[in-house]
């Protein structure tokens, strides 16, 4: 495989050149050379990727042997290139290869699960309730499915979206995010295409919002809107979706903290706060954006996270030694080195001066951040940490409340009880004892709370989110009525 040999959309079981009013450059984020020349498709491409998906659905969903079967051979595609969707991955999206084998390994098991419920289609029967009644609630396909999803994950935040809502028998039309088309839109249209999926049950579009606007949220043949990405985006979404009475999942920003009580394993939290704050240079939703540290292990935890960060390898993410690659573009590198100024303009410690090298950010600390000043509430979505000194684990709580985001948040302590009663007071939609932010697996709710966003992935929760269900009663014994 190569990408440039990845360009088109897959329509309708077709590759076709895009039809609209321009051409888009994919860049390496190392070094900003062109990977590949991406031609996007056009509405009326979009319109008949819905409609194609509308058609297609209704066979797919009544055949569960060929779901099984389709869902084997896609996910024998993921196994059997690995190492190859790493470089793409690296390529594309800046990732490091310790990151790349993170998001194929969450890819992996999202098909693993998705073929443990791929017969949850069909009735049960329900209680008795009225004589000569029999009751039984049908689960049933909802149709299309729009798939929208970002670059930093591209790979696994398509595919928990696209695989789940194929083996329930949905149709899906996805766009990933342009920046990350081939990782997070084509390959995954390639997989599929080769384990013989029908034709129009997955269309995968190479676009840009500009060109389409919300088609994907307001076609009628859109039944379902999973969008993963910015909270103002999302908002958006949402507001939309809403007026036309249509369900979503919104997996939106998210301003996580890591709590570090005043019993916790310091050298064990600090490990964790370096892997879920700097893991793919902090360009994650769940990433850790406030470590907030009781003032009696503070000083102790500073000196050990600056001196370990100091210690990441940082450079081309081909090279599989590197930890700290490049941001997605020069954008997010502006927006990252604006908050560094911001923070500096706002007189905050810092602990660590990051520099410019390339497209690379390396990494940044700043100590005693006050907790209401804009660094502590700004979702950073960079290699830039902020450490904050709590009086006590009772403010150290507080603080980490104090966010209109509510997705991941983490607690170190070394009274395991304690931090799992703390844990679930935590106005976040997960949150992880004793590890740090960055956590997925495929048998637990996954999603936020208050900005962050809305619905839950994971196993059972995905299978009610992309479904719907059905009462069918029978009479089978005759029935008086009173007029």
């Amino acid at each position: 495989m190569h990408i440039q040999e990845l360009t088109k959309s897959y329509i309708n079981g077709a590759w076709v050149e895009g039809e609209g009013s321009s051409a888009y450059s994919l860049l390496n984020p190392y070094d900003s050379s062109v990977l590949a020349e991406f031609p996007i498709a056009s509405k009326h491409q979009v319109e008949q990727a819905y409609e194609a998906g509308n058609t297609a659905y209704k066979a797919w969903a009544k055949d569960t042997q060929l779901r099984t079967e389709v869902l084997q051979k896609a996910l024998n595609f993921f196994k059997e290139n690995e190492e190859e969707i790493a470089e793409f991955l690296a390529l594309e999206s800046g990732s490091t290869y310790i990151k790349a084998k993170v998001e194929i390994g969450l890819t992996i098991a999202c098909f693993e699960e998705a073929l443990t419920f791929v017969d949850s289609l069909g009735f049960r029967e329900l209680p008795a309730s009225m004589p000569g009644k029999v009751n039984k609630a049908y689960r049933k396909p909802l149709g299309v499915i729009s798939s929208i999803s970002p670059f930093n994950f591209p790979l696994y935040l398509s595919i928990r979206t696209i695989v789940p809502a194929l083996a329930l028998g949905n149709a899906v039309v996805h766009k990933g995010d342009i920046q990350t088309a081939v990782t997070g839109g084509t390959i995954i249209a390639k997989a599929f295409d080769q384990a013989g999926l029908p034709n129009g049950v997955l269309n995968v579009i190479v676009t840009e919002v500009p060109e389409i606007g919300d088609m994907m949220i307001e076609h009628p043949y859109s039944k379902f809107i999973s969008f993963t990405g910015s909270t103002p985006v999302g908002r958006h979404i949402g507001r939309s979706a809403g007026g036309l009475l249509k369900p979503v999942a919104l997996e939106l920003g998210g301003n996580a903290p890591f709590v570090v009580l005043e019993d916790a394993d310091v050298d064990q939290a600090v490990k964790a706060a370096v892997f879920g704050k700097f893991l793919h240079q902090g360009q994650i939703c769940m990433m850790i954006n406030r470590i907030i540290v009781h003032e009696k292990l503070y000083d102790v935890f500073v000196e050990k996270f600056v001196a370990h960060a100091k210690t990441l390898p940082i450079g081309n993410p081909t090279d599989k030694s590197v930890i700290i690659g490049p941001m997605i573009n020069e954008q997010q590198l502006q927006k990252a080195l604006s908050f560094i100024d911001q923070a500096k303009e706002d007189n905050i410690e810092v602990l660590l001066e990051g520099t410019r090298e390339g497209n690379i950010l390396t990494p940044t600390i700043f100590g005693n951040v006050p907790p209401d000043s804009s660094l502590a509430q700004s979702e950073l979505f960079s290699p830039i940490a902020s450490i904050i000194k709590a009086a006590s684990d009772e403010e150290a709580m507080e603080i980490a409340n104090n966010s209109e985001f509510g997705l991941s948040s983490a607690i170190f302590t070394g009274d395991l009880a304690k931090g799992e009663q703390l844990a679930a007071t935590l106005e976040f939609g997960m949150s992880h004892v004793n590890d740090q932010t960055v956590n997925a697996v495929e048998n637990a709710p996954f999603g936020g709370v208050k900005s962050s966003g809305m619905g839950r992935f994971g196993n059972p929760w995905i299978i009610e989110e992309f479904t719907e269900t059905q009462w069918v009663s029978v009479q089978v014994e005759t029935r008086e009525f009173p007029f």
